[in-house]
């Protein structure tokens, strides 16, 4: 069979009309506009308003991506939801985003893995293209993480905001998508991230609500170490994988959580911060909407282009991680004249 390869062909995000700024939050919390700046680049995130759920941010963005890759919703082999804040604990929000779409009859289900989720539903995505299983499959990221979180906490309620992304991949004979990934998890790991009283372990209760059991807490000392550590590794096994190194990357793409754990990657790395696509300053830590939005906003701006290959990096609750090499479309072949010069460089000569 001929090798497959996963183009992605349309893409698109969604984040709320609403904006939370840091100056808001001076009147909400014991924080400063400063304060929040110097420990994690942040300067605004986008909040849901009442009347929005996970299901509806996943639907918008999944919407423009579909638009943008000019299909319909019923052209979809699967869909894939990147989440841990679905509307409800059951039914799963990837069955209200199918329906919602009017995917009639199309599979669709939820990975929940925090941070790296949408990298982990990418990779996935990629097994059934390169399987022969699919041709059309739609992946989002998409949290609502201000419902979850604690409002008097000044730890956690700076860094988070609400947002969704997506992607369409279609099988392609041609060389791009994914070509490299990594992935791991470290559960011994998992106290630092948690929202204790939201599952089996410990439901709701009067007691947990009371005692605000329920909302998001992290020990941003231990992640913040864990994250430095795992990003350049996790990276180097990507590019291993993908047969390339850092001089062949265009652009990296990190969980945007905290401006501080980038740059301390990008030391770590030995690479500039020009290397770096950094949306974190707009959007907060939106998890796993986190770097599809990064992506479309890079985009949309003309800071990258679909022929780019980026190193997609990311690590999150679990503890997890995951990276990953991504072309999303294939180069386009460069012309090359008698005299060894390229159409670029033609270009250039006339119209110096």
């Amino acid at each position: 069979m001929q090798k497959r390869y996963g183009r992605i062909i349309g893409w698109g995000a969604y984040v709320p009309e609403k904006v939370l700024t840091n100056h808001d939050l001076e009147r909400m919390v014991d924080t400063s506009h400063e304060w929040i700046v110097q420990r994690t680049g942040i300067h605004q995130r986008h909040i849901a308003a009442p009347d929005e759920t996970n299901a509806t941010m996943s639907v918008e963005a999944a919407r423009r991506a579909l638009q943008k890759a000019n299909l319909k919703a019923t052209d979809l082999d699967l869909i894939i939801v990147a989440t841990t804040t679905g509307d409800h604990i059951t039914p799963a929000v990837s069955s209200q985003v199918q329906h919602m779409l009017g995917a009639t009859n199309v599979p669709a289900f939820v990975l929940a893995n925090g941070c790296t989720g949408f990298l982990y539903a990418l990779t996935t995505a990629q097994q059934f293209i390169n399987g022969g299983v699919y041709e059309n499959i739609l992946i989002i990221g998409s949290e609502l993480l201000s419902r979850f979180i604690d409002w008097k906490d000044r730890s956690t309620c700076v860094l988070f905001g609400d947002a969704a992304g997506a992607f369409v991949m279609q099988a392609s004979s041609e060389p791009c998508g994914l070509t490299g990934f990594d992935m791991g998890s470290d559960g011994s790991g998992s106290k630092h991230i948690m929202a204790q009283a939201m599952g089996s372990a410990e439901p709701v209760g009067a007691s947990t609500f009371a005692e605000g059991r329920h909302y998001i807490r992290m020990n941003g000392r231990e992640v913040f170490k864990f994250a430095t550590r795992i990003l350049g590794r996790t990276c180097q096994h990507s590019l291993a994988q993908a047969g390339l190194t850092l001089d062949d990357i265009d652009h990296i793409v990190p969980h945007q959580a905290n401006l501080r754990i980038i740059q301390a990657a990008a030391r770590g790395m030995g690479l500039p911060m020009s290397r770096f696509l950094v949306k974190v300053h707009k959007y907060g830590n939106t998890s796993a909407a986190s770097i599809p939005v990064a992506i479309c906003d890079g985009l949309d701006a003309g800071e990258i282009s679909v022929e780019d290959r980026l190193l997609l990096v990311s690590f999150g609750s679990g503890l997890t991680w995951a990276s990953a090499v991504l072309q999303m479309a294939p180069a386009k072949p460069q012309q090359v004249y008698s005299n060894g010069a390229t159409a670029p460089a033609i270009a250039e000569l006339v119209t110096a």
